[in-house]
């Protein structure tokens, strides 16, 4: 192929209308994966990995920081030719249903951490190796939004999918609490003896998977497959690396982007890593209390993603993004300046609680539309045949910088443990979350709009 003139993007090559159906059963991974996202890693999960059974808040959040900054760098490394062989071989749909069948697998595998202090590094391994695999699924399920939606509804699709994943959760989260947490009835999966309640959470949570990610792999048709030789690791490495010059040349700023959003989407699965961590173990929450403000979280996190999809249609996704960011940065500020403490205003009473339940639904708020439009805005630039790959890159620098939030939320605890009282440490894990979001503010203030930048051009063999 000559990379002397632009080519048409994937999605502008799709033009056919979208197919409602297919959405919706796209659109049904998302909330299937909330069980692993929301359930396991968000508000229940890591929620029973760092309580006092596996060696106190303190030192299992800074163990889960860890194991979840070493699986981000096995995503760095894996992710862009694992979309790259996707792509070249028409089969993006199937490596998502592999991908996901593991993490499907690894979710269930929770169910074996019982609750000792040496079988900490046991879960923590889970979960961060089910990120791993949950962002390889990722590659491909991000590059299906191509066939699915076109320029004019790109937006709104993808912010379809990010609120099917928050409702998602809110279901999964609400027979959690009903069935496990405070069963409504008396059942042997209610039994709180060696944690079997939390444990088969993990179950629950793999059977969830499962069942919703059925449908895009029936309805939503695979993609071409395209005429390509067969390489080894090291000449896909070797493929990748020249494409990515090209695509320096030919369309530097969505290299730009790539970047600027590897920082700030490093900092937005923070908020919700941490969220339910920093609820229980600074400001008090029992679980049930954490489950009914991922409730709550889930549904503003939804609203905000559909209201920014639609925004992103309007006055396109760069503006959306940075309304989103300065949004995070100012209710996250208010939840470090404020912490647990109680404050008298006179004839009102101000309780740690309501800081995190005001503020914390507002970082809800504005987490789903930067999610969202991040993810339209690359598709907006992918070229034709393209996207397995270029949202392998988009993983691949999202995770090139993955230690970054979980080292600097462990590293904020480790400074503050010998400052502060015992116990609280964990607070000011927010402020290394903060430093990542507003990093990837500046980065991104000086790159263009997707409509101000060409179509990358990349060689083929």
């Amino acid at each position: 192929m000559s990379t002397a003139a632009p080519q048409p993007s994937e999605l502008e090559l799709h033009i056919a209308p979208v197919r409602k159906g297919q959405v919706l059963a796209w659109a049904a991974w998302d909330w299937g994966s909330a069980a692993f996202n929301a359930v396991m890693t968000t508000f229940v999960f890591t929620v029973y990995l760092t309580s006092s059974a596996f060696g106190g808040a303190d030192h299992a959040s800074s163990v889960l920081g860890l194991a979840l900054g070493i699986g981000g760098l096995l995503i760095a490394l894996l992710a862009p030719v694992s979309g790259q062989r996707s792509d070249a071989g028409g089969r993006r749909k199937l490596w998502l249903g592999i991908h996901t069948g593991v993490v499907a697998l690894l979710t269930g595998l929770c169910f074996f951490a019982y609750p000792r202090p040496e079988l900490l590094w046991y879960g923590a391994g889970l979960i961060a190796a089910g990120h791993v695999f949950s962002e390889l699924a990722g590659v491909n399920y991000n590059a299906m939004l191509e066939q699915i939606a076109t320029p004019k509804t790109i937006g709104r699709v993808s912010g379809i999918g990010w609120s099917a994943g928050y409702f998602g959760g809110i279901v999964a989260l609400l027979l959690v609490l009903v069935l496990f947490v405070q069963p409504v009835f008396h059942w042997f999966g209610a039994s709180t003896a060696e944690s079997l309640n939390i444990r088969l959470v993990a179950v629950f949570s793999m059977l969830w998977i499962v069942v919703f990610s059925v449908p895009v792999l029936v309805a939503v048709p695979e993609v071409r497959r395209r005429r390509a030789a067969k390489l080894g690791v090291v000449a896909s490495y070797a493929l990748l690396f020249r494409r990515v010059r090209a695509i320096w040349q030919t369309s530097p700023h969505t290299l730009y982007f790539l970047i600027a959003s590897a920082v700030f989407r490093d900092g937005l699965a923070a908020v919700f890593t941490f969220g339910g961590v920093i609820a229980a173990g600074t400001f008090g929450f029992s679980l049930s209390q954490v489950i009914f403000f991922a409730v709550f979280g889930n549904v503003v996190a939804a609203v905000g993603a559909i209201l920014g999809g639609m925004l992103d249609d309007r006055i396109g996704p760069k503006r959306v993004i940075v309304g989103s960011l300065t949004g995070l940065l100012i209710a996250g500020f208010a939840v470090l300046v404020l912490g647990s403490a109680t404050y008298d205003l006179g004839a009102f009473t101000w309780p740690g609680a309501a800081t995190f339940w005001v503020f914390g639904l507002f970082l809800c708020l504005f987490v789903g539309p930067a999610q969202a439009s991040a993810r339209a805005y690359l598709a907006r630039l992918a070229p034709d045949g393209e996207s397995g790959e270029l949202f392998g890159l988009y993983a691949t620098t999202g995770r090139a910088v993955s230690f970054l939030s979980p080292t600097l939320f462990s590293l904020s605890i480790a400074i503050a443990t010998p400052l502060v009282a015992a116990g609280h440490a964990q607070r000011w894990g927010i402020l290394g979350i903060m430093v990542v979001l507003l990093a990837g503010l500046l980065v991104l203030l000086p790159v263009r709009p997707p409509a101000k930048v060409a179509t990358a051009v990349v060689p083929e063999l």
